[in-house]
Order: C-alpha cells, then structure tokens, then sequence
C-alpha cells in the first residue's frame, strides 16, 4: 500500500500501531472495527500531523528483508543449539545436522547481504564510516543501514528517540524520577548495547596501554 501510493506521489506515513492504539484510548475509544479503525487514523493524522517521509530506496528495502531474514535464522539457530545441549541418541543427530543447514543458511544471508552493499558505492562508503567507530562491527554496521535510513538525515537527538537510546524524564512537581530509555526500535536497540558493551572494553584497554606505555 505504501508502494502504490508512492508511486502516485500521494505522501504516507507509517506509524507504529502501539501509538495509534494509545492514542485511541486517550480519546475514549475502546471498541475495534475497520470502520472505527479508519475514522481513528483520520483524527490522528489530523491531531498528531506525523511527518511524511521518502519511501526508503531499493537497496534500503533489499537489506531490510536481509537483516530480518538473518534475525530469523540466527534465532532459530540458538534455540536448536539450547535444545542440543540436552539431547541425545537420533534426536542430537537430527539436531546437529539441522544446526548444520542452518549456519549454512546464515553464511549465504552473510553473503547475500556483503553483496548487496559492495554494488552501491554509497553504501560502501556509509559501512566504512560506520565500521570506522570503535565496537561497530558488521552486525551493528548493517543493521544500522537496514533499519535506520534516517541516519544523516535527522538531528541525533530525533535519531536516539526515534531508536529508543533517548533517556526519557519521570518528573512530577519537586520529584525527579530516573530517566530511562525504553520504545524505539528494539533490534537496532539490542546491537547498539552490544556495540557499546565493545567499545567500551576497547576504549578501557587503549587507556590501560598507553598508561603502561
């Protein structure tokens, strides 16, 4: 849908469903039908205004469907490898050879995606810049390409909202509650915590080497 208007050059927006439904009940409105549902998203777009954005280009798109793809598979693989651990007799062989296969699948996904960004110039040039930050690895590189192509578009504070890393204030009158970060968009979340976690080992270890230098 979003395609096909697009393509007439009719602006669009995608919003996350938990707002629309908030929203809903903010206004009293419980009950779910098509018909209430579309008179909800008029008032919405009306009260709210979400700002249209470009449809994502297909390179976007294609490493998209690839990064959910390799978030599927890598899932699917940890649960088979947390079931081999207690297996045995045909069931671990049936396990291990599945296991198998599917680290195969991941490597061609591997592939699929390193090919996908190495015909773009452009994209090239982007997972340089990203891999050039300490504790972004491929992973974190390629899931920031798929999953935010908002990226040097928008100020970095409406990037960190818009991901979730924005820590959100909890104040009422003379209390100043603790600030948390929490919404977003989870994957990308869960491999910037990662990246992090890295980069500030790196960081501790260049500090320790040239402090005993």
């Amino acid at each position: 849908m979003v395609a096909a208007l697009a393509v007439t050059g009719l602006p669009a927006v995608v919003v996350n469903p938990r707002r629309v439904r908030d929203f809903a009940k903010a206004t009293g409105q419980l009950a779910k039908t098509d018909e209430l549902d579309a008179d909800l998203l008029t008032l919405f777009a009306d009260r709210v205004r979400p700002t249209p954005r470009p449809l994502p280009d297909a390179i976007v798109q294609q490493l998209d469907v690839l990064m959910t793809r390799l978030r599927q598979l890598l899932d699917m693989l940890t649960a088979e490898r947390n079931r081999l651990a207690h297996a045995v007799g045909p069931i671990r062989r049936s396990l291990v050879d599945h296991i198998r296969w599917r680290e195969r699948r991941v490597a061609a996904v591997d592939r699929d995606l390193d090919d996908t960004i190495a015909r773009s110039p452009v994209w090239r040039a982007k997972e340089d810049l990203l891999r050039s930050v300490p504790g972004v690895g491929p992973v974190v590189s390629r899931t920031l390409l798929a999953d935010v192509p908002e990226l040097g578009h928008l100020h970095r504070k409406q990037i960190a909202a818009m991901v979730g890393v924005a820590p959100l204030a909890r104040d009422s009158g003379t209390l100043r509650g603790k600030r948390i970060v929490w919404g977003g968009r989870a994957p990308v979340r869960a491999v910037l915590y990662m990246g992090a976690l890295v980069a500030t080992r790196v960081i501790r270890s260049s500090a320790r080497s040239t402090g005993a230098s």
